[in-house]
């Protein structure tokens, strides 16, 4: 297991900028998808009738939308890491977290576009009304509300991704800190008889231990004075 007792402030830096490289990749593969899907989509709402390859300007969209969304979760996310760890988390174990938000919101991409299907299935005028520029054909309506679908799903799941991310990510910080070694041989005499919070008995061991250190070094000062001075004035 990584050492969890040292500073790393370049795996944070390395977690910011995997957030954002994150954010691109998902923007890539998402729009890559839904311009192929429905390239009437960004048709109307981009506006693009000038536009000859929509599929490619969708890939290019989506890496700028990526990159500013990645930017935006990565903050969050790294702040959250910083913060619960005070910037002692391995690259690797903030890392495997933001693989994880990224998965999930992949789920939430694919779960928009279904239901948004579902709805235009289920009421085509409803659907038509709600939303701007849907073609008539159904076949076409099903694809347009796939992408818009999808789009919504990907960015507010991944902003709830973001999130349950950083909460999974504070349990899994506790539970290392409370599996420090340091704190496996507390003494029974030396734990609280009150419950603590998760690795509040493990920091207050280790003041302690600091604390006899402490008055260690200061009783070998004192007496290597009194040896010193023959133990008078």
């Amino acid at each position: 297991m990584n050492e969890t007792n040292r500073s790393r402030p370049g795996a944070l830096i390395g977690v910011a900028f995997s957030g954002v490289l994150l954010g691109a990749i998902l923007g890539a593969i998402t729009n890559s998808v839904n311009g192929w899907v429905s390239p009437l989509y960004f048709r109307n709402i981009m506006r693009w009738d000038d536009v000859q390859d929509i599929w490619r300007a969708s890939i290019a969209q989506g890496i700028l939308e990526g990159i500013l969304f990645g930017l935006a979760f990565a903050v969050i996310f790294t702040a959250v890491v910083g913060i619960v760890s005070k910037a002692r988390s391995p690259y690797g174990l903030a890392a495997g977290h933001l693989v994880l938000i990224g998965v999930a919101a992949l789920v939430c991409w694919a779960l928009g576009g279904l239901v948004a299907m579902g709805l235009a299935t289920l009421s085509p005028e409803f659907y038509r009304h709600a939303f701007r520029s849907v073609p008539e054909d159904f076949s076409q309506m099903l694809r347009y509300a796939w992408v818009g679908g999808s789009i919504w799903g990907i960015q507010f799941g991944g902003f709830a991704s973001v999130i349950v991310g950083s909460v999974l990510f504070r349990a899994r910080w506790r539970h290392l800190q409370e599996a420090d070694p340091h704190c496996q041989t507390v003494p029974s005499s030396e734990r609280s008889p009150m419950p603590r919070r998760p690795g509040e008995e493990c920091r207050r061991v280790r003041r302690r231990a600091a604390h006899r250190r402490i008055d260690r070094s200061t009783m070998r000062s004192i007496t290597s004075y009194l040896t010193t001075t023959g133990g008078g004035p």
